[in-house]
C-alpha cells in the first residue's frame, strides 16, 4: 500500500500519511505528481477551516470488510463543528464524512452477505461485537467504538468524503432499488432520531416538544409522530425551518426560545410536555427543555454542542424529572430504511442541494457562515450519480 503514495505530491504525502497510518519513512519518495491505479480522490481537512481535494491511497478491504464506492455523502452538523476545531473530534488531517451510501466495489475474505454491485449504506459507528455492551445490543456504547470520519485523541478513522471507503460487513445494509443514494445518505440521521425516540420510552398519545428545528430536530419530530405521539410541538428561532416543520407534520410550531418558550408550552399544554427532545445542545436550550416538561416527564438530550451545561438540580429532583441521554443509533437502520420506504419519514424536503465532491470546500464555508435556508448538503464523489 505504501507505494501508492508515489501518486501524491511531496507536501501532501507528508500530511496525508498521518491519515492512513503510514510512517513517513516508509513512503516511497519516487514518482511524479499525477495519480495512477491505487489512488482515489478525497476531500481532506488538511488544517482547521481548510479543505482541499487530494489524491490519496484507495483502501483495500481486509478480512470481513466491504469496499464501498461512495455515491453520496451528507455534510453533518458535527462535521461543520469539527471544521473549525471546536468539537475536538476532527483533528487534521482527516477525511471526514459518515452519512453515506453507494455500491459495493469489492469484498474482503469471509464476506458472504454482499457482492460487487450491491446498493448499500452503512452505519457510522464501528463496534467490536464482543464487549459486554455489544453483546447486550448497545453497540453505540461499545468499549472500542469508533466513528467514521473522526479523528480525536483516541483514534483516527478516514471517512466517506472520498471515492471509496472500507467498512466492516456487520454495519452494512442493502438498499431498496427505489431509494436514491442522496436519500440513503440521510439514513444515518434518521436512525439517530429513531434511537432518540426509542430511548424516551414513548408509548403513544404523548404531547412532545422538540427544541431545535435543524436536521435532527425535524427528523425526531417525524419519528415521534410515527411512534404515536398525539401532539408534537417544535420550537426554533428560525422561522423558515419552522415552516418546513409544519409542512412535515408538526402540530404546532413555536418561534420562541428560552424562558418565553417554556412559559408558552406550559400554557398550551396545561402542565408541560410529557417528553421534550432537546436537539440543540446549549445551556439555554437544555434549561428551557427542563422548564417546559411536566412533573415526572422526560427530557431526552440529543444535542451536544456545549461540553458542559448548568443543571437546575432542584427542579430536576423536586419535579422528579428523567434526563435521558441518547447517542448515535443501535440497530435502527433496518427500521429507518423501512419507514423511509413507506413514506413515514420524509427526507427529500430536507436536502438543499446535491453537489460534486469538488464543490465541498465551498459548501462547508457557506454552512460554517450560517448562510440562511441551508439544510442538508449531499456531496457526490466520482462520476456516479446520487439518484
Amino acid at each position: 500500500m505504501h507505494s501508492v503514495f508515489k501518486c501524491l505530491r511531496p507536501a501532501k504525502r507528508e500530511r496525508l500519511s498521518i491519515v492512513f497510518g503510514i510512517a513517513e519513512g516508509a513512503i516511497d519518495e519516487s514518482g511524479g505528481g499525477s495519480c495512477h491505479t491505487g489512488c482515489m480522490k478525497a476531500m481532506v481537512l488538511s488544517e482547521y477551516k481548510h479543505l482541499e481535494m487530494a489524491d490519496v491511497p484507495q483502501p483495500v478491504p481486509g478480512e470481513g470488510e466491504v469496499l464501498v464506492r461512495v455515491a453520496a455523502c451528507g455534510i453533518c452538523g458535527s462535521d461543520v463543528h469539527g471544521y473549525d476545531g471546536s468539537s475536538g473530534r476532527r483533528i487534521p488531517p482527516i477525511v471526514m464524512g459518515h452519512e453515506a451510501a453507494g455500491t459495493v466495489a469489492a469484498v474482503g475474505k469471509g464476506v458472504t452477505a454482499f457482492r460487487a454491485g450491491d446498493r448499500v449504506t452503512f452505519d457510522s459507528t464501528l463496534y467490536c461485537g464482543e464487549c459486554a455492551f455489544c453483546r447486550r445490543g448497545d453497540v453505540n456504547l461499545c468499549d472500542r467504538r469508533q466513528v467514521l470520519g473522526v479523528s480525536c485523541g483516541e483514534y483516527r478513522r478516514a471517512g466517506a468524503f472520498a471515492e471509496f471507503v472500507t467498512v466492516p460487513e456487520r454495519i452494512v445494509f442493502k438498499l431498496p432499488d427505489a431509494m436514491s443514494f442522496a436519500e440513503a445518505a440521510m439514513l444515518e440521521p434518521v436512525a439517530v432520531a429513531l434511537h432518540a425516540v426509542k430511548m424516551s420510552a414513548v408509548r403513544g398519545g404523548e404531547t412532545a416538544l422538540v427544541i431545535g428545528a435543524g436536521m435532527i430536530g425535524l427528523l425526531t419530530m417525524q419519528a415521534a409522530r410515527a411512534a404515536g405521539c398525539g401532539r408534537v410541538l417544535i420550537a426554533d428561532v428560525d422561522a423558515t425551518r419552522l415552516r418546513v416543520a409544519e409542512s412535515l407534520g408538526a402540530t404546532e410550531a413555536l418561534h420562541l426560545s428560552g424562558a418565553e418558550l417554556a412559559r408558552e408550552v406550559v400554557q398550551r399544554t396545561g402542565a408541560g410536555a410529557d417528553v421534550v427532545f432537546e436537539a440543540v445542545g446549549r445551556n439555554e436550550t437544555v434549561v428551557a427543555a427542563i422548564d417546559a416538561v411536566r412533573k415526572g416527564g422526560t427530557v431526552t438530550l440529543i444535542g451536544n454542542i456545549a461540553p458542559q451545561v448548568a443543571l437546575p438540580l432542584q427542579i430536576v429532583v423536586s419535579r422528579q424529572l428523567r434526563l435521558q441521554g441518547t447517542a448515535a443509533s443501535a440497530g435502527e437502520y433496518p427500521e429507518a430504511i423501512a419507514m423511509m420506504s413507506r413514506g413515514e419519514i420524509e427526507v427529500k424536503p430536507l436536502i438543499t442541494a446535491v453537489a460534486p465532491l469538488e464543490e465541498g470546500p465551498r459548501w462547508f464555508e457557506r454552512l460554517y457562515a450560517h448562510e440562511p435556508n441551508l439544510m442538508k448538503i449531499v456531496l457526490t464523489p466520482g462520476e456516479e450519480m446520487a439518484g
